[in-house]
């Protein structure tokens, strides 16, 4: 499960997730460096080989261990993407190909707008499909994906099924584990989706458990707040991403998830905040697990990254929380 939100303010957008994700299954935070003219000539993403481009952009992500691609990131472009887990009647069954997470990184290396990236990914969706294990442990655990996407003055919400997709562009976008839009798609992967009420395809018990609906209630009206207000400060929007339903972390409906049991098997793992702007982009990830118990520190475009961040951080900030 998980929670991504974005807004426009001023001259500004602002982009937020939380990854929830197996609460044992540590996450990096890398920073990975353009690439002017490699002539390799294919990739091999987390369980398919794709070819490979030649020019790419740097970018930061939150990546776990075991997989090629990122739960969230921003390139040096000031694109920032991240991805939720949506619970389609087909994701289950569909073969091995890109990870809704693979994806993401591919959108990151490849685009220089919003508006770029969003082809990048529908393209790649087009070519090879989505499907296959998405978990640490539990593999049987797959499905599709939606997406943000944004750069400084452009907002893109994508949802997909499979190979169709629809999409959207927004002011103020906030997704969770649940199709959303309806008619009226700025964009389709065909014409005949084009009146589709797309939220139709999903199974009614994954999200409904997820309490998706509830926690993008509760991120979306936040995020509407903050895009309305006289300004905005990065500790708001990370607030945002350490909120619980009531006073303690106890339900699914919580934005700052606590795994607990079979009923709540995830939790939130790592959270990213960014701020999209004409200057350039500001990055700040927690890099270790639960928000609410964790700092936000800023992310350079740099491998000095790696002096912080690193899987033994998560792994001992784990351990802390444990004792």
């Amino acid at each position: 499960m998980c929670d991504t939100f974005a807004f426009k303010h001023e001259h500004s957008l602002w982009f937020a997730k939380n990854s929830d994700r197996e609460p044992d299954e540590p996450q990096r935070v890398e920073y990975i460096a353009p690439c002017r003219d490699d002539q390799t000539p294919y990739l091999s993403t987390t369980y398919l080989q794709i070819e490979q481009v030649a020019r790419r952009h740097g970018y930061l992500m939150g990546r776990t261990i075991w997989m090629w691609g990122a739960e969230m990131g921003v390139n040096d472009q000031g694109v920032a993407i991240g991805n939720e887990a949506i619970f389609t009647a087909t994701a289950a069954t569909q073969p091995t190909a890109l990870l809704g997470m693979d994806l993401v990184r591919l959108g990151l290396e490849r685009a220089a707008s919003a508006d770029e990236a969003l082809s990048v990914i529908t393209d790649l969706l087009k070519r090879y499909g989505q499907g296959g294990p998405a978990g640490y442990r539990n593999k049987k655990f797959r499905y599709d994906n939606s997406f943000l996407i944004a750069d400084k003055q452009t907002l893109w919400q994508l949802e997909t099924s499979g190979r169709d997709w629809v999409s959207k562009q927004f002011d103020v976008a906030s997704i969770s584990n649940a199709l959303q839009l309806t008619g009226q798609y700025h964009n389709t992967s065909t014409p005949s989706i084009k009146q589709e009420d797309f939220s139709r395809r999903q199974s009614w018990f994954m999200p409904f458990m997820a309490k998706a609906k509830a926690r993008q209630a509760c991120t979306y009206q936040q995020a509407l707040a903050l895009s309305q207000a006289q300004t905005v400060e990065p500790q708001q929007v990370m607030d945002v991403l350490r909120s619980h339903r009531g006073e303690k972390p106890a339900s699914n409906a919580d934005v700052c998830m606590h795994a607990k049991g079979f009923l709540r098997p995830t939790g939130t793992t790592n959270s990213m905040v960014a701020r999209l702007t004409a200057k350039g982009p500001e990055v700040w990830f927690t890099g270790t697990s639960l928000a609410c118990e964790s700092k936000f520190i800023s992310a350079q475009f740099s491998a000095a990254n790696a002096q912080y961040f690193s899987e033994q951080l998560w792994i001992r900030h784990r351990q802390a929380l444990k004792s």
